[in-house]
Order: C-alpha cells, then sequence, then structure tokens
C-alpha cells in the first residue's frame, strides 16, 4: 500500500515531499534526482519538480536546460500551464517539471502577488492525482521559491552532510519548517532527515551520525548514503546513480532509500 493524502473532494492524491536545506553542498539535488530515479524503478509513478535556478535536478536526468522551452519559471509567473512545460518522457514512470537560471528572477517578478507563497501549490493540485510521488527539488536558501515548495508539500525530508556543522544547518532548515507550518501549511510534517556523504573511515561521520540522533526528536532514515564516486560522476552524465551504475554502492543506497520512503507511507 503507498501512501496518499486525501482531498476535500475525497480524489486520491500523491505524496508530495520536498527534499530541502538551507545549507549547500549536503545532496540535496544528489537526493531529489536518485530518490525520484529509484521510486520509479520500483515502479511507482514520480514527478520530480526542479524548484532550484541552477536547474541541476533538470540536467542530472539528462535535459539540456538551454533548450528547454518552457520550465517552472514561465509556468510560476503566468505565462503558461503545469501542462505545457511538464516534460514527460525523461524516463520510465518519471515525468519533470524543469527548471534554468530564468528562475532566479521570479521572486522579484512575484513580490506583489497576495498568493505568492502558494503559487506553486495551486498549480501541483491540478495534476498530483496522476502521480504517486512529486519531489521537489529545492533552492540551497530560504527565499520564496523554498518558502512555495514548503507550501505545497505533505513532508520534508532533510538530507544532512556528515560533517562538523551538520546540526547547526539542521537546526535552521527545522525552523523555517515549523514557521512555514504554522503560518502557511498547516498540514506539513517532517519525512526525516537522511545522512548524506558518509565516509565509514573517519570518526567524524559516525561521531555527526551518533551527535544528531541523540540530539534530534525526528525521524531519521536508516539508510546512510555513503561517499561514493560514481553517486558524484552521474549529474556529469546526465543520468541517475540506478542508470550510470546500477551495482554501485551509490544506487543500492538510493533503493533502499526508496524502499523505506514506501514503507513510511504505509503507516501514515
Amino acid at each position: 500500500m503507498i501512501y496518499y493524502h486525501l482531498c476535500q473532494k475525497g480524489i486520491i492524491m500523491g505524496r508530495i515531499i520536498a527534499i530541502a536545506n538551507q545549507k549547500g553542498g549536503v545532496g540535496k539535488t544528489t537526493t531529489a534526482i536518485n530518490l525520484s530515479a529509484c521510486l520509479a524503478e520500483a515502479g511507482q509513478k514520480v514527478l520530480l519538480v526542479d524548484c532550484d535556478p541552477q536547474g541541476n535536478a533538470t540536467s542530472g536526468v539528462g535535459l539540456e536546460k538551454g533548450y528547454i522551452e518552457k520550465t517552472i519559471y514561465e509556468m510560476m509567473i503566468g505565462e503558461c500551464e503545469i501542462e505545457e512545460c511538464l516534460i514527460t518522457d525523461a524516463m520510465e514512470y518519471l515525468d519533470v517539471l524543469p527548471s534554468d537560471v530564468n528562475l532566479a528572477g521570479a521572486e522579484i517578478e512575484l513580490l506583489d502577488l497576495d498568493s505568492k507563497e502558494s503559487i506553486l501549490k495551486q498549480h501541483l493540485m491540478s495534476i498530483e492525482d496522476r502521480y504517486d510521488y512529486l519531489i521537489i527539488d529545492c533552492p540551497p536558501s530560504l527565499n520564496l521559491l523554498t518558502i512555495n515548495a514548503l507550501t505545497a508539500a505533505d513532508t520534508v525530508l532533510i538530507p544532512i552532510q556528515c560533517e562538523y556543522y551538520a546540526l547547526e544547518g539542521l537546526n535552521q532548515v527545522l525552523k523555517t519548517v515549523n514557521l512555514v507550518k504554522k503560518k502557511l501549511n498547516p498540514h506539513l510534517e517532517t519525512e526525516g532527515v537522511v545522512f548524506t556523504m558518509y565516509d565509514a573511515r573517519t570518526n567524524l561521520s559516525l561521531e555527526v551520525v551518533e551527535s544528531v540522533k541523540s540530539n534530534l526528536n525526528q525521524n531519521i532514515y536508516k539508510t546512510i548514503i555513503p561517499r561514493n564516486v560514481r553517486l558524484a560522476e552521474a549529474p556529469s552524465h546526465g543520468m541517475p546513480i540506478n542508470l550510470y551504475d546500477s551495482r554501485s554502492t551509490g544506487a543500492e543506497s538510493y533503493r533502499l532509500l526508496a524502499a523505506e520512503v514506501m514503507s513510511r507511507g504505509e503507516d501514515i
């Protein structure tokens, strides 16, 4: 059984998960791409929503950012509907709502709108019944795009790197989640924390994991994503890790994470 939420009309809708951390370089986009791909590999219908102007989730599944006519930017500013910028043939079971650098200007253009925090939510509501999972890759900062993603989401998955300042960055994003829950999205919950870039050869990685577990009253995924050369190489080839090197430890880890995400939904 897959978790869904029900809209007021009783229609079964997909589970919307925002991948967020205000700290950059924590494996956020890597997790968005590879979790989406591994969910799709498991037969789930997935929409990957690239809400980051860098567009790395878009290029990470093999799409060329400079050659896409309509993106999430045109959708957000009202120049097109979501149907017009969906890319439905990125991978089997995986659709993409692409992004490019133009999205960086959307914040200024949206400032005067009354409902500027819920534009993404309104668009996703029109198509979410087609998907089992909608995975949103957020920018590595607290801005209007991140607020839109959190307002649209059911849950937030927080990747944190196994490094010294991990707990500090985690506390910042949890404060943001609580603020959005209080002001804009009362149903928003923390999906869980996933550790990334784990290096079993260092004491620091183990210490960070133990520190977060002891200091944090949040769901923590059992799956830990290791540092992996093949995982780092995959984006430059425009492929998720399960296609680039299916037998790598990175691919196996993200398959395990996808399985955990699916199994957690069964209990909700």
